[in-house]
């Protein structure tokens, strides 16, 4: 969802970075970028650690809560598409395809996004809350096929960052890589294209071929 379907990246640096600020410090780059594509319980030990703070199961707490409440006051209008997203949502329901939604954000800011992406766009949704292990743990996904009646082997998952391609990749699926904010090291199964545009259901047939060679 976010990254690839949505350009809300840019909402999630904002909220992370006024957390770090909260917490008394800066964020640095890099630890904003290991962030990207994180389960929240992740994201804040991550976000601690960065700012060298070993923090306690209160501490953890205040600042999931402070972080759900600035998500979504940031996320409750209109949120930009990522190029070609819309289209490709359009396609996969022309082409008679099932199509599901799994993100490792929580239920309350999906249902949000939900307002921009539609939900008559997926059959199913899973969410980061809903599962004992967020991405990059292959849960998620697993949940994603069993809610579609599906073996993760006959999926293609469309991904934007190195934690989701991982946790696509471990449940089986394949895998079709549209970087965002930052790259996604090659891997053996993954496929890469530059953006949604122009995205045709031959094409997701030619990922996922091409995932098994």
């Amino acid at each position: 969802m976010d990254g690839t379907l949505l350009d809300s990246e840019k909402l999630w640096d904002i909220a992370m970075r006024e957390l770090s600020v909260e917490l008394g410090g800066e964020m640095t780059d890099a630890t904003r970028h290991a962030l990207i594509g994180a389960a929240a319980p992740d994201a804040l030990r991550i976000t601690f650690a960065g700012l060298g703070i070993e923090p306690t199961a209160t501490q953890l707490d205040a600042a999931g809560d402070w972080m759900e409440r600035r998500v979504v006051g940031l996320m409750s209008g209109p949120i930009p598409w990522r190029p070609g997203a819309r289209e490709a949502l359009a396609m996969v329901r022309a082409a008679g395809l099932a199509s599901g939604l799994v993100t490792n954000t929580k239920r309350s800011v999906t249902e949000l996004c939900l307002e921009t992406l539609g939900r008559e766009h997926f059959d199913i949704t899973v969410c980061g809350d809903e599962v004992d292990r967020g991405k990059p743990a292959p849960d998620p996904y697993l949940r994603g096929a069993r809610l579609l009646g599906l073996a993760p082997e006959r999926c293609v998952a469309v991904e934007d960052s190195p934690t989701g391609s991982l946790a696509a990749a471990a449940a089986g699926c394949a895998v079709l890589v549209v970087p965002c904010e930052i790259a996604v090291p090659p891997r053996p199964g993954l496929i890469f294209r530059d953006s949604l545009i122009g995205l045709t259901a031959a094409d997701l047939a030619e990922v996922h071929r091409g995932a098994r060679r």
